[in-house]
């Protein structure tokens, strides 16, 4: 894992060289979670062929999008906390955990950086309710549904999920050579009302949970997954193909930056 001198402004990689994925902390008050949780999404991108660029949380913005003038792309993880229901327009619930402010601004800053340059993004569990709130969506703050999506982190196939036909999930489940998927889960909360520009492409078939949404733009990848692949990154292809192809976009937009495409 790299920790990128907040000095570099600008990239130094080739496409022939390792991407580099920005993580930020999962979160700023739970050191047991993090130890527990970052290791597997860094052997995940380690595994796919890129270098994982750790984003302490707690640093300034500034000093932050310099640590992000050197990444690739950008990986939002899960988190033991939830979304501040304020930033969706909704007094709290009973059931909503509570939020992480540290992590919800260094999220702001990876998106809006990535967003601004068109970085490559893959989101995950917590990172994508993040996503869609950050594009103007809401989120259900307590599940109840005949679907038990958190039934324990040991569990690889939960439930299944139905992925829209033309989508980036759908290619790439089909580079993982499967027709159909079963994902693992461990969330309490759903997106509801789905943000701007984004499109769902898959769902929980036997009750409608949204389970991934994508950018609606053929030119920059931005996935949202409700599951956990990095925890069945071993046992399952589709879930190293999720990770293939954030680390495989990052390389087609660093050749597009050296091309002066973008940036």
């Amino acid at each position: 894992m790299t920790l990128i001198s907040e000095t570099t402004t600008k990239s130094l990689y080739t496409v022939s060289m390792p991407p580099r994925i920005a993580i930020p902390e999962p979160t700023s008050d739970d050191p047991e979670y993090n130890q527990r949780a970052l290791p597997q999404y860094v052997a995940a991108i380690t595994a796919a062929g890129a270098e994982p660029v750790l984003i302490p949380l707690g640093e300034t913005q500034e000093r932050v999008a310099k640590l992000l003038a050197s990444v690739q792309g950008v990986l939002l993880p899960g988190s033991g906390h939830d979304v501040d229901p304020a930033r969706y327009g909704e007094d709290r619930e009973p059931e909503c955990a509570d939020n992480d402010p540290v992590r919800a601004v260094a999220d702001e800053v990876l998106l809006q950086d990535a967003f601004n340059h068109r970085k490559p993004i893959l989101a995950i569990c917590h990172g994508t309710q993040t996503l869609n709130v950050w594009r103007g969506g809401s989120l259900i703050q307590d599940l109840k549904t005949s679907v038990n999506h958190r039934p324990g982190r040991d569990v690889v196939e939960a439930h299944p999920v139905k992925i829209v036909g033309v989508s980036r999930l759908n290619g790439i489940l089909a580079h993982a050579g499967a027709s159909d998927a079963q994902v693992n889960s461990s969330h309490h909360q759903a997106i509801r009302k789905v943000g701007d520009n984004l499109r769902v492409t898959a769902v929980s078939p036997n009750d409608n949970v949204v389970e991934a949404v994508e950018l609606d733009a053929p030119d920059h990848f931005v996935v949202g997954v409700q599951w956990h692949p990095e925890r069945t990154y071993e046992q399952s292809e589709f879930s190293r193909a999720i990770f293939s192809a954030l680390v495989q976009a990052s390389i087609e937009w660093s050749s597009q930056v050296e091309a002066g495409d973008k940036r």
